[in-house]
């Protein structure tokens, strides 16, 4: 039995993993992207030979750990960076200030909008003569 042939506990056996939908990427699960997040984070183990073992890019494994170091299982399943509550608090206010703002807008737009409807009911409109009709009637 030569050396290559022998199985080592330690090292997987290599896989080939067909993807037969339209989509490009694999769904990882929460509870997938947990269990290996939990594996990478085992005293001695390494994050990209855990990223090699399941076929994955080292630095997805790397997103979802500092992900879940930051948030927790909130922030693995919404796939998304966590913020703190006072960035969370500043950009509320930043909203409603804009809101404000944009009623303001909003209502300058109705006066200007009445006060050119009452300038155009008192202005009385005179047909335009065009350059075609002054010539033809002076001669």
């Amino acid at each position: 039995m030569s050396k290559a042939m022998s199985l080592d506990p330690i090292t997987p056996s290599p896989r080939v993993e067909v993807l037969t939908s339209v989509q490009r990427r694999r769904r990882w699960s929460t509870a997938e992207k947990l269990r290996l997040v939990e594996e990478a984070m085992q005293p001695g183990s390494s994050v990209s030979f855990i990223a090699r073992r399941y076929g994955i890019s080292p630095s997805l494994l790397f997103t979802w750990k500092r992900r879940m170091l930051e948030g927790g299982r909130e922030a693995v399943q919404a796939d998304e960076d966590v913020v703190g509550t006072s960035r969370v608090r500043e950009l509320e206010k930043r909203v409603r200030d804009l809101e404000r703002l944009l009623g303001r807008k909003t209502m300058e737009v109705e006066i200007l909008k009445e006060a050119l409807d009452v300038a155009r009911a008192k202005k009385p409109t005179l047909p335009l003569v065009s350059w075609s009709d002054q010539g033809s009637g002076s001669r």
